[in-house]
């Protein structure tokens, strides 16, 4: 891979963490995961760690010194990987993924999404080295129609919007579903248009919303009719907490995810933007058929 347009060494993956820390960005993409690390709103190193058709990634986070583990919807099943320097993927098992997320408030679980329309719950065992066992517990909780995406206890699907609970799947309306943020307000992006959950589904932009993410602390992104939009960090929702942000280049965002303090969002030409409070900074990192991003701590 070409190196980073910003004026730091890649010779060493350690070098971008400095005082900020290093985060990595999974990029989810038609011929495999690329990796990119940041360090605040620097980008450093990218490179691919998984190959083969990857439809959707997540991260999920892990207490008690447990590994961190990013999991990839495949083809051939869902893939986990342990989050460090050197993440190897293996399949646990050979159902057909189409989206993954982590479940919020359950230690351990990922819900999936089946290419068949069967949502389900997997739970892992630590490993060797703190990583997944390979057998892994799996409840199917019920099922959906053309399964789109999943973050935290929510399904987007075409539809509509599900919730996910110990019983099971429950429908909570909209339609033709594309993305969901499930981490703080419950956001969904159909479409019709952007929204989000008060008294019953509120809509925050009409439009065509194709993507969006939330960091659980009043901060959002979506797209809507190909612009990227921006939350205010209020407590309100409605379109005046909305605004359309300045990026560097001219494409369409694809893919949005949060780490601790950034933004990023990647675009259908491949490029990875990345914001820490002082605007966006980007890269071309050379891929197509973006799928979806997710973001791991690192150090």
């Amino acid at each position: 891979m070409a190196p980073a347009e910003d004026d730091i060494s890649i010779d060493e993956k350690r070098v971008y963490a400095g005082s900020a820390g290093r985060t990595d960005a999974y990029v989810a993409t038609g011929t495999g995961v690329v990796r990119v690390s940041l360090s605040a709103d620097k980008i450093g190193a990218f490179d691919m760690v998984a190959r083969g058709p990857i439809h959707d990634v997540a991260v999920l986070a892990r207490d008690g010194g447990t590994a961190d583990l990013v999991a990839a919807a495949t083809p051939e099943g869902l893939a986990v990987a342990a989050v460090g320097d050197d993440p190897e993927f293996a399949l646990v098992d050979d159902e057909p993924a189409v989206a993954v997320g982590a479940e919020g408030g359950r230690d351990g679980g990922l819900l999936v999404a089946r290419e068949d329309g069967a949502v389900e719950r997997v739970a892992f065992e630590e490993g060797e080295g703190g990583g997944p066992s390979e057998a892994a517990s799996t409840t199917r909780l019920g099922s959906v129609a053309d399964p789109r995406a999943v973050d935290g206890a929510l399904v987007a699907a075409a539809d509509g919007m599900f919730r996910v609970g110990e019983s099971g799947l429950t429908d909570v309306g909209l339609d033709d579903a594309r993305d969901v943020a499930g981490n703080g307000m419950p956001l969904a992006a159909t479409g019709s248009g952007l929204y989000w959950l008060g008294n019953g589904w509120m809509t925050a932009r009409e439009g065509a919303a194709d993507a969006v993410a939330a960091d659980g602390d009043g901060h959002a992104m979506a797209v809507v009719d190909g612009e990227l939009l921006v939350h205010s960090g209020a407590s309100e929702w409605d379109d005046e907490t909305w605004w359309v942000a300045d990026l560097p280049v001219d494409e369409t965002v694809v893919a949005l995810g949060y780490g601790p303090g950034v933004s990023v969002a990647v675009t259908d030409a491949g490029t990875l933007c990345v914001d820490a409070g002082d605007g966006w900074r980007h890269q071309v990192v050379g891929v197509r058929d973006v799928e979806g991003v997710a973001l791991a701590v690192v150090e």
